[in-house]
């Protein structure tokens, strides 16, 4: 069934490669981020390759919440509504705590949580009034647990938003008047510009595609969580919410 899908995070990375799969799958799109210009040649692209869906990009920042809002009732009316709001944009800056990195650390804090509580409510504000719609919010197998040195703070937001997701769900257990469904996704390593040049993840790392084909198939089915791609994360999820710290700190 064709839907009208936003991705927030669209210009590169997990958000283009959504906007890829999607777009194959006959869905329309509403793509938003900061790089107009690179939304612009994915739009292109992708209205060149599947003709008959529609495709409008919007500048975007997260960290403007105002904007947030303005720009989901700009692409609701575009569309004609939203089906699916994919929570997907922000950012992997951070230093050990105490060393002076306060200002990096305070920076992936409000984009990856604050501004995702932002593209939350302006989601679900939509879905309440259409009694419909599915959400889905990019988290990360770093909220398995605290982590150590530049992951402390990053890891500490995608918890935060996992449980932001998994509060909105239980919301609505009782309500028997919606056909609304959430989804929290936790990629493991999927290469992406966040993780460029990052030493220690290659062993596990997958390409974009794959790790999008994989983010796409849980969308598609609409679980209610998912670790992403199945193998190796799932049973590595359990292991990394059981081990000692000690038995952690060397697996990270």
């Amino acid at each position: 069934m064709r839907k009208n899908v936003l991705i927030t995070g669209a210009s590169s990375g997990l958000g283009e490669g959504m906007a890829r799969l999607l777009a194959a799958q006959g869905h329309h799109l509403a793509l938003t981020a900061r790089r107009l210009d690179r939304l612009e040649a994915l739009k292109d692209e992708l209205t060149s390759q599947h003709p008959d869906i529609e495709v409008v990009v919007h500048a975007l920042d997260v960290d403007d919440h105002d904007q947030v809002f303005t720009v989901f009732k700009q692409a609701i009316g575009d569309l004609g509504g939203l089906d699916r709001v994919i929570v997907n944009a922000g950012i992997g800056k951070g230093g050990r705590i105490g060393t002076g990195k306060f200002y990096a650390n305070k920076q992936t804090a409000e984009t990856n949580f604050v501004s995702a509580l932002a593209q939350c409510e302006a989601a679900m504000e939509h879905f309440n009034e259409r009694k419909a719609g599915h959400l889905v919010v990019i988290s990360s197998m770093s909220a398995m647990r605290g982590l150590p040195s530049t992951l402390t703070t990053y890891a500490a937001t995608k918890a935060a938003i996992a449980h932001l997701a998994e509060g909105i769900r239980m919301d609505l257990i009782n309500r028997k008047d919606h056909d609304i469904k959430v989804t929290t996704l936790f990629p493991g390593y999927i290469e992406s510009e966040m993780n460029a040049g990052v030493e220690g993840e290659s062993r596990l790392m997958v390409d974009t595609e794959t790790g999008c084909r994989a983010m796409v198939k849980a969308i598609d089915k609409e679980v209610a969580e998912a670790a992403v791609p199945p193998w190796p994360w799932s049973p590595l999820s359990q292991v990394m919410k059981h081990a000692p710290l000690r038995v952690l700190r060397r697996m990270v």
